[in-house]
């Protein structure tokens, strides 16, 4: 049996900069990845996806980017490219195509079964990302079989449909993304909408990110949280990179055609049921994203900062009488996409660390179990947690707590 002091499961950027980290500190480690380094930005997203940070914000470590267009939004490739530099850079110890089947405990350490062999060690970092598996409501098994089903890991682009409507599920940056290049393929498209966050992408003549990254609302700790459980559940904010800078809210999207419904409740029979109360989905949502841009108005003033004045995006636009039930046999759909979101897989973890929503058990990074850590997880020690450029500050903290239980 291999011994090692440390594994890393995981080859994105969230085990990448942790095995920086560890190398930083002399702990011998390995980090174990199933696919390719970036694997799951390779071959688990849609053909058009770009990220929703700008370029200057998708850094790592020692690497920031240096190219000819800080403002823009790297498309799949480029963050493949950007996470293999640091790996290279970085003399990451990978072993690529190594699944890991089994991780459990064995003394005062793990015994880390993989297809290749098992290896002992004494700390785990579990770095094998948020997004591992789409989460698709029970409702679906419900659907009739004459309406295709896709997620965002099987849809690729409005190529993929078949023929006829789309009902998209689901109002985050997925959702209104999908539906727009749906829409822009011309086909008719239904937006089933429940509770989501509103963004501009421009703010006052800047990202909307640069203010958020800025006035410090990415700063604050997941102990600063009210309710982290809800904080942590939050979809993505409506945004979308593109060379415009655009804003892709529900307003942009009715006025490309797409028809917004409330939330999905239920499908009985032929038929998908939708919430109602679509107005004052709306209004909270527009509420929120207010007290937001007033934050970024306080800090505005208090730095003295040189921006144009201060403007509101109008209110979200509410259908006059959103339809409530929907016939999915009647061929007006010919498909549906679940932009539901999506839960992490931890069915290779034999440690009793999971809870009964399939989450990790963790304070900020730190699992419930002597020597298991985590890391790219959503709002694991910051609000910046989820975006490339929040995982050195949760890496350095997180190695900082295994190098001293060592």
């Amino acid at each position: 049996m291999e011994h090692v002091t440390t594994v890393v499961v995981g080859g994105g950027h969230a085990g990448l900069t942790a095995s920086a980290f560890l190398g930083e500190r002399s702990i011998d480690h390995v980090v174990l990845e199933r696919g390719e380094v970036a694997d799951s930005w390779r071959r688990e997203r849609w053909d058009s996806l770009r990220t929703l940070t700008p370029n200057w914000m998708n850094r790592l470590p020692g690497q920031g980017y240096d190219g000819p267009d800080p403002d823009g939004y790297m498309a799949m490739g480029e963050v493949v490219d950007l996470i293999e530099r640091f790996a290279r850079a970085s003399k990451a110890p990978v072993r690529t195509g190594t699944e890991v089947i089994s991780v459990r405990r064995a003394g005062d350490g793990y015994a880390v079964t993989t297809d290749d062999g098992e290896i002992s060690c004494r700390a785990v970092v579990i770095a094998s990302g948020a997004c591992n598996r789409p989460s698709v409501p029970a409702l679906a098994a419900a659907v009739p079989a004459s309406v295709a089903q896709f997620t965002p890991f099987d849809y690729r682009g409005p190529a993929d449909l078949p023929d006829g409507g789309v009902l998209v599920v689901g109002g985050s940056a997925t959702g209104v993304q999908l539906a727009a290049e749906i829409r822009r393929s011309g086909r008719t498209v239904v937006l089933s909408v429940g509770e989501h966050v509103r963004l501009p992408r421009l703010y006052r003549g800047r990202d909307v990110l640069w203010w958020m990254d800025g006035s410090g609302v990415w700063d604050q700790r997941y102990d600063e949280v009210d309710d982290l459980t809800r904080a942590r559940r939050l979809p993505s904010p409506q945004l979308v990179g593109t060379p415009e800078r655009a804003t892709l809210d529900l307003g942009a999207l009715a006025t490309m055609g797409v028809e917004l419904v409330g939330r999905l409740s239920a499908v009985r029979g032929t038929e998908a049921l939708f919430s109602g109360g679509l107005r004052n989905v709306f209004a909270l949502a527009d509420l929120k994203m207010t007290r937001l841009l007033d934050t970024f108005d306080g800090w505005a003033r208090a730095a003295g900062l040189d921006v144009p004045p201060p403007e509101r995006p109008a209110p979200t636009p509410a259908p006059k009488t959103p339809r409530l039930r929907l016939d999915l046999a009647g061929g007006e759909i010919g498909a549906i996409v679940w932009a539901t979101g999506f839960r992490p897989e931890y069915g290779w973890l034999d440690v009793p660390v999971v809870d009964e929503k399939g989450n990790l058990r963790h304070e900020g990074g730190v699992v419930d179990s002597p020597g298991l850590y985590a890391l790219g997880l959503p709002l694991l020690r910051r609000r910046r947690s989820t975006f490339i450029h929040g995982i050195e500050d949760d890496a350095r903290a997180v190695i900082a707590h295994l190098a001293d239980a060592l």
